[in-house]
């Protein structure tokens, strides 16, 4: 809940007043205590800190243990747990009647409510990622998850060979940075919704997340910290561009994985791009809220063999064009509206492409500064304990072992 929505149900339910019930949910966020009984706050559990190295810090993946459905169909679930067959389709029948934000997603309730029996319990992967800054200060960013497993199925990415089996509560979202913040002592400094899902796919709760994490009686983490990472869902877009005209929203950041030059290799590689084509996504993306000339990240994962020609930079530099044109006619700026941040490929279990070895990934990134892109690399982090871009899966469903990543040079990185 945010504040205001806080302080209306403890005054409903306990009488509490509004100056006690505001101060409680305050002490809550920043203190991680309320110190009043109505408020005492459900954390999911720490199941798993995995740690790997990195020229900045630690990279830390913590994974929290969920129920396998979400309290609003826990009854369900059980039912269906016991009586399989018509237990099944009182589930498929509630799970299909629940909120959009509660049910699991695009893969549809039935096949979702299926792998939903197999298990009583989820983990939620997380991954803290170390910063040092100008100051010299460390500080994380925080990925986060806003589903378990995803509907979307790009062929590059762990967490996509699971299936969606649920998307997250807007608390369980939250309890994210709660439990990086207040149960592991980080300072989040930067928050992005990178992890396990699409989290347009899953937008209400998305944004109900958002909006008690930018509450300036909460967490207050500012909007222009926060990045929301897609592939591009041209629904959750216009309902995230209405959404950035409301007060406090306006700076929140956008992030689009695009990860191929033209529409024939996006969608071998991502299928959304068979409904939801390049095209229609940079019209979208051209007319994008400016405010206080924000940028749009674009996201590159480069394949050795699939995206990673001369050509392939060519034709990345054309498409990007009209986006960076139409943002120099509505500012007169001098930088570009687009950057492209160009993230090496971290092998997924059983991938049928290696990563690219280092002078590859130098070599496309010259190419892609000599086309004139501001393009920049993101540097591997934790991808020795499956934490890096693309590599998050919940170990109780897959059952995954550490993947052994060659290059396509031959040599091995972990």
């Amino acid at each position: 809940m945010t504040s205001a929505e806080f302080v209306r149900a403890t005054k409903e339910l306990t009488g509490l007043s509004n100056p006690l019930a505001l101060a409680a949910y305050r002490r809550l966020f920043r203190v991680g205590a309320s110190g009043h009984s109505a408020c005492v706050p459900h954390v999911a559990p720490i199941v798993r800190v995995l740690e790997d190295e990195s020229p900045e810090g630690k990279v830390y993946k913590f994974l929290q243990r969920v129920p396998a459905v979400a309290e609003a169909n826990q009854g369900e679930y059980e039912s269906a747990s016991r009586t399989p067959d018509s237990g099944l389709a009182a589930l498929h029948a509630s799970l299909a009647a629940t909120p959009a934000g509660v049910r699991p997603g695009s893969s549809g309730p039935s096949a979702s409510a299926l792998r939903l029996t197999q298990f009583r319990e989820l983990d939620i992967e997380s991954v803290l990622i170390p910063m040092v800054g100008k100051t010299g200060v460390l500080h994380y960013t925080l990925c986060v998850s806003s589903q378990v497993g995803c509907a979307m199925n790009c062929g590059f990415c762990e967490t996509a060979q699971m299936g969606l089996i649920r998307s997250l509560t807007a608390a369980e979202i939250v309890e994210q940075w709660f439990a990086a913040t207040h149960l592991l002592g980080h300072t989040v400094r930067n928050m992005v919704f990178m992890g396990m899902g699409e989290p347009l796919d899953n937008y209400d709760n998305l944004m109900q997340a958002i909006s008690v994490l930018i509450d300036h009686n909460g967490a207050a983490f500012p909007a222009s910290k926060i990045t929301v990472s897609t592939v591009g869902r041209l629904d959750g877009l216009a309902k995230m561009k209405a959404k950035l005209n409301s007060p406090g929203w306006h700076r929140l950041n956008l992030a689009v994985s695009l990860n191929a030059p033209n529409d024939e290799i996006r969608s071998k590689i991502m299928p959304i791009n068979r409904s939801m084509p390049m095209a229609a996504l940079r019209d979208m993306l051209t007319t994008w809220p400016i405010y206080g000339g924000g940028k749009i990240c674009m996201e590159y994962v480069l394949i050795p063999g699939v995206n990673d020609a001369r050509e392939h930079a060519a034709q990345l530099a054309t498409y990007i064009a009209p986006i960076d044109a139409y943002y120099a006619t509505q500012t007169n700026a001098k930088t570009p509206r687009v950057i492209l941040n160009l993230i090496p490929y971290n092998p997924r279990r059983n991938s049928p492409w290696p990563a690219p070895a280092e002078e590859k990934v130098d070599e496309f990134l010259g190419w892609l500064r000599a086309e004139g892109l501001y393009a920049k690399r993101r540097r591997t982090k934790g991808r020795a304990m499956m934490g890096a871009c693309g590599q998050l899966g919940s170990e109780s469903i897959r059952k995954r072992r550490l993947v052994e990543v060659e290059t396509d040079g031959g040599s091995l990185i972990q």
